[in-house]
């Protein structure tokens, strides 16, 4: 039995809710114009959107569509400021009541989650299934291709509604939902908004709550679409894969991407958010401290600093860490 979301739809959208939101949304954001423009007629628009919202009249806009590199290039699709604001409102009603459903070992978008606590959760797996390195770890690492552009909206629906009661929630997540044309008909988020996030792990909570429960995967991690398994028998891991493919391709319409299925002992190298993992250290992966150096290239001011030994402290890096200050050396 599901628990079921307390909130009613007007904890959404009444203007106390909506008036934090916006002391939350403009953090960072009061140099933009569109944000300037949108805050000139401030409580017009709040009203506007409000009354839309209560008369059942509020239609979700389109979006503006731009690549970045993060590194692999990604398409990112932004709604307007209004359409934000209310992403964020649905947001922060949501996300607590939703957080709680979530397994431990989800990292991805998440309060006190993050790449530094699912790398640590997965150094504790490496002693438990390794008996403190005395035992080979064999570890399954898999990818889901085209993840966010391969949300079935449809399935996405029907996995909130066993949560959410409230007629005119639901409704509204669907306008929120059913706004984004990826292409192919009724599938795909976009990764601009906020409340994609949530849904995402709403998702695939269904795989992380099948992982745990029903092939019992005590030793499970998830981070966004990557996901890795670790245990000291390499036929059971051998099973898991078609297992796991059956599970999302006809529960949630996903593949998994066939070029990155691995299964690897942990004493090869593991390559894990960043960072490869062996038995006794882990190093930065060659791709990001590539990537790392270059941005310092272009930069030689000394305030990033601070942010690179904070990446590289998590790790074996004394050469990295000498090679960084060096480049700050005149």
């Amino acid at each position: 039995m599901k628990i079921r979301l307390n909130h009613k739809f007007e904890d959404i959208i009444s203007i106390d809710n909506l008036l934090d939101t916006w002391k939350e949304f403009i953090r960072g954001k009061k140099n933009k114009k569109d944000v300037q423009e949108f805050q000139f007629s401030l409580m017009d628009n709040i009203l506007s959107l409000y009354y839309d919202l209560i008369n059942n009249n509020y239609k979700h806009g389109g979006y503006k569509c731009f690549k970045v590199s993060d590194p692999k290039p990604r398409i990112i699709h932004k709604a307007s400021v209004r359409d934000r604001l209310l992403h964020r409102a649905v947001y922060r009603i949501l996300y607590p009541f939703f957080d709680k459903t979530f397994i431990s070992d989800s990292f991805s978008c998440r309060n006190y989650k993050g790449t530094h606590k699912a790398i640590n959760r997965f150094r504790e797996f490496i002693y438990i299934v390794s008996k403190n390195n005395t035992k080979t770890c064999w570890v399954l690492q898999c990818d889901i291709k085209k993840f966010f552009a391969s949300i079935d909206q449809n399935i996405l629906v029907n996995i909130l509604e066993q949560y959410i009661l409230d007629k005119n929630i639901v409704y509204l997540l669907k306008e929120i939902i059913f706004s984004f044309n990826s292409g192919k008909q009724e599938t795909g988020l976009p990764l601009g908004n906020l409340t994609s996030q949530l849904f995402a792990n709403v998702y695939m909570n269904e795989f992380d709550q099948f992982m745990k429960h029903e092939l019992k995967g005590k030793y499970y991690i998830r981070y966004a679409d990557d996901f890795i398994v670790l245990s000291e028998d390499k036929k059971h891991i051998e099973n898991l894969i078609q297992i796991i493919s059956n599970f999302l391709q006809n529960r949630l319409r996903l593949v998994m991407h066939p070029d990155k299925i691995f299964i690897k002992t942990l004493s090869s190298g593991v390559d894990f958010l960043g960072w490869v993992n062996f038995p006794s250290h882990r190093v930065l992966r060659t791709a990001t401290k590539r990537r790392m150096f270059k941005k310092i290239k272009r930069n030689l001011n000394i305030e990033p600093l601070n942010s690179y030994f904070g990446l590289i402290k998590h790790g074996n890096t004394y050469k990295t860490k000498e090679a960084i200050i060096k480049s700050f050396v005149v």
